[in-house]
């Protein structure tokens, strides 16, 4: 069974031959250390996980090829607690918000991260936040992957909101990345079309897909080295976890990548994804402003081995 990704509306599992006949409590107990057996009991019994597409008991045995899903669970208003967690805030105004997200750190509160999250910290940090996408995000236009690390946009008011996810809708807002990647990139400049949707089999991973939704990534290589890439992202779309699958798709993932990569990492970096710019028409003054942070420390550190060695040890 693959390890939980926390970060998508739901998540599910297709249990395989070391859970075969296991109570769907342990199973779940056993993938999640954020969950005790107690809360996944709570869950099970306030009707958030399901076995198949229904209602199940603690004691329920699975076996492989079973699918469980466990919906997010609604958190209560006044459970979502403000959190005094520094931001690094690259701009701020009476409609929005910059913040470059640092790696490790959920953007809003899912199960089995109900503290410690983006959401947490804004709550603290600020008095007015939008409310179009409810109360368990508040502010919240558009996510990063928790180890991503970079720019977000964050709306102070329901007007600025809509008219931010407009632009994201429309491809309008311009979403630039940095990461290295395995193995030597061909060309130059890569344009990546293909649809991506749920994995077919691995339910809790993106694929590419001929059922999946439109996605469109074009990537351009900024310097090679002997076995890894360092190159430039931007997002036409923005499917969840669209750049990481796109780039497994055309055979150069991720460094660090533990889901679409090789299952290597370097160091204890985790991916090196960085959202470095984002671009977009203010809502207010209807001009176009750009933001962009540096890169992080480890990340520059990496590039130096690179310009120096050439390769790396992975």
């Amino acid at each position: 069974m693959q390890e939980i990704i926390t970060n998508l509306d739901y998540l599910e599992y297709v249990v395989d031959e070391n859970n075969n006949g296991l109570r769907i409590d342990k199973v779940l107990a056993s993938l999640n250390p954020n969950l005790s057996r107690n809360q996944i009991q709570t869950l099970i019994d306030e009707g958030y996980i399901t076995c198949n597409e229904k209602q199940t008991k603690s004691s329920l045995k699975v076996f492989a090829g079973d699918i469980i899903r466990l919906n997010e669970k609604m958190i209560e208003d006044d459970n979502i607690e403000p959190e005094n967690i520094p931001l690094d805030i690259i701009y701020e105004d009476d409609d929005l918000i910059i913040i470059n997200k640092p790696k490790g750190m959920v953007v809003h509160p899912s199960i089995g991260h109900y503290t410690g999250t983006l959401v947490n910290a804004l709550m603290y940090h600020f008095k007015e936040l939008s409310n179009v996408n409810g109360k368990l995000r508040p502010g919240i236009v558009h996510r990063l992957d928790m180890d991503t690390n970079g720019l977000l946009v964050v709306a102070k008011n329901d007007s600025s909101h809509h008219f931010l996810a407009e632009q994201l809708k429309d491809h309008s807002c311009f979403r630039k990345y940095v990461c290295i990647v395995y193995g030597q990139v061909a060309h130059d400049k890569i344009k990546i079309d293909a649809p991506i949707g749920r994995h077919p089999t691995h339910r809790q991973e993106m694929s590419v897909v001929s059922s999946g939704k439109f996605a469109v990534t074009h990537a351009n290589v900024i310097k090679r080295y002997s076995d890894f890439t360092f190159i430039e992202c931007l997002l036409e779309t923005g499917r969840t976890h669209q750049i990481r699958v796109h780039l497994k798709y055309i055979g150069y993932p991720i460094l660090g990548d533990q889901v679409y990569g090789p299952r290597k990492s370097f160091g204890n970096y985790g991916q090196f994804l960085h959202a470095k710019e984002l671009s977009f028409i203010h809502p207010k003054t209807k001009e176009r402003v750009t933001f962009a942070c540096d890169l992080p420390d480890y990340f520059k550190e990496t590039l130096e081995l690179l310009e120096k060695n050439g390769t790396l040890e992975v």
